[in-house]
């Protein structure tokens, strides 16, 4: 799918690992006629005898870019690398910032790293985390909770120019079960009429929970498929970030796609809880989208 407004794009580069699974990642889509790709590279004072390295690192990944036809620039600036990705990011007015899991520096064990978790956090557009290595993007998870980020998210990626031949999959996960505390019976008590009472009512709000999980589900799918987008919906029940990394993993998804914060969020936070664990602890790539106005 080939969306006809032109992205403006910034990479975040380091000459990573992660860092070029971001490159071959942009390559793969299909990007508007005319997009550009701001290549950028933040330093500090103690790095400054590395800049013939890090010029020459920049180039190639710019060449590379345009071998697959994109118009790709660099920037190469003193600065923490967040803060310079951050406001680079806001003066270009870019469309998304892709960048790479974890930088060269990156403590052995960790999951993400410090300038990703900075950038992801407080950028004021969506953020694609890229982890390697990248194997295409075939399978796509667009989790939703029904709440105004998560619908920034649908009408996201109903423009992302993905590839046309990607599995999306649409999910939703209802609340984990609560079963009711039981008092101990004793002689003449009604405990067993009212704990027969309570999973009755129990038994009801799971199905209502069920049904407009369905819901939520098919009017996703009928938004998406308004864009020519078909998918598959998933709907599951536990601990919303646990069971969509689960399944993440028991599927072979390449890309989730989720909103920056959800239903139960403070409304200081820049992003939720859910989010935020996606970002971590995900095993593949992650889009958080930060709500947008309809168009």
């Amino acid at each position: 799918m080939i969306p006809k407004k032109r992205l403006n794009i910034l990479l975040a580069d380091d000459g990573s690992q992660h860092a070029q699974s971001a490159v071959e990642l942009l390559q793969s889509l299909p990007l508007p006629t005319a997009s550009r790709i701001v290549v950028v590279r933040g330093f500090t004072s103690g790095q400054i005898p590395y800049l013939p390295e890090y010029e020459k690192s920049l180039e190639r990944t710019k060449t590379q870019l345009e071998s697959s036809g994109f118009k790709a620039t660099t920037i190469l600036e003193i600065g923490p690398p967040a803060e310079k990705i951050l406001e680079i990011a806001a003066a270009k007015k870019s469309d998304l910032i892709v960048v790479g899991a974890k930088g060269l520096r990156a403590t052995l064990g960790i999951l993400l790293g410090g300038v990703a978790q900075q950038v992801v956090e407080y950028a004021a557009c969506p953020v694609l985390v890229v982890r390697a290595p990248f194997q295409g993007l075939r399978r796509i998870l667009l989790v939703t909770d029904g709440s105004s980020h998560s619908q920034s998210a649908v009408r996201y990626l109903a423009r992302f120019p993905h590839p046309e031949d990607a599995d999306i999959r649409v999910m939703h996960v209802l609340p984990p079960e609560e079963f009711p505390i039981m008092m101990e019976p004793y002689v003449g008590g009604w405990q067993t009429a009212y704990a027969a009472q309570i999973d009755d009512q129990a038994a009801k709000v799971r199905e209502q929970q069920k049904k407009e999980g369905e819901t939520l589900l098919a009017r996703t799918s009928s938004l998406l498929a308004r864009h020519g987008l078909s998918s598959t919906p998933v709907l599951l029940r536990g601990d919303a970030a646990t069971e969509i990394i689960g399944y993440v993993a028991d599927n072979q998804v390449d890309l989730i796609v989720a909103g920056s914060r959800g239903l139960s969020e403070f409304k200081g936070f820049w992003m939720g809880s859910v989010s935020r664990k996606l970002v971590h602890y995900a095993p593949c790539s992650v889009l958080i989208v930060k709500q947008i106005k309809k168009e």
